[in-house]
């Protein structure tokens, strides 16, 4: 009786373990953005980066298995002031003739107690890196089943210190804080 057991057994435990394995999802770059804002004078000004890539890993069951890797591409930010573009990409801003990209890596995932997540990790803007904490939403499309996680769309939130990074140029006319608004559109990796 045991050894028609075992099987069984082993076979329910993959089974558990499959179902409750992290998932990979595949960036839908075209659908995606970094948004920011930032103050010229006292003025709220919003701005857009493509992202170029990212490497995302989901598990609803146990979020701190989760991981996120981004991309974003910094030679095509737009700054949302028509005249900020070549400042706002120049030697004393981004830097992006040195620096054309903008990582982030998170180190930590956790649940906030509201439905979402705190997301911990690494940002390097012109080469320096300084930790960054992100709040973290998911939503699946309108019309999607319910526990239907084929395509989410996932909302990041945080800001950071232009400082922190050497970024700060024009700082007599241009705030310190930025705050980011991330859209990322991903789809389960088949």
């Amino acid at each position: 009786m045991l050894k028609r057991l075992t099987p069984l057994v082993c076979l329910l435990l993959l089974t558990t373990l499959a179902s409750a394995a992290p998932t990979e999802y595949r960036l839908q770059t075209e659908q995606s953005r970094v948004g920011f804002t930032w103050a010229l004078g006292k003025e709220p000004v919003t701005g857009t980066m493509p992202v170029s890539r990212a490497d995302v890993v989901l598990d609803f069951d146990n979020v701190a298995n989760s991981r996120v890797r981004v991309a974003v591409d910094a030679t095509r930010a737009r700054p949302g002031a028509a005249f900020a573009g070549s400042a706002f990409r120049g030697k004393s801003v981004l830097w992006v003739e040195r620096y054309p990209e903008i990582t982030f890596e998170s180190t930590s995932v956790r649940r906030d107690g509201q439905g979402g997540a705190i997301i911990d990790g690494r940002i390097t803007v012109r080469g320096v890196t300084q930790p960054q904490r992100f709040t973290a939403r998911l939503f699946r499309p309108a019309g999607a089943a319910p526990g239907d996680r084929r395509a989410l769309t996932i909302r990041l939130n945080g800001s950071l210190s232009r400082a922190a990074f050497d970024a700060d140029g024009y700082s007599d006319l241009v705030g310190d804080r930025v705050d980011l608004n991330i859209k990322a559109q991903v789809l389960r990796a088949e």
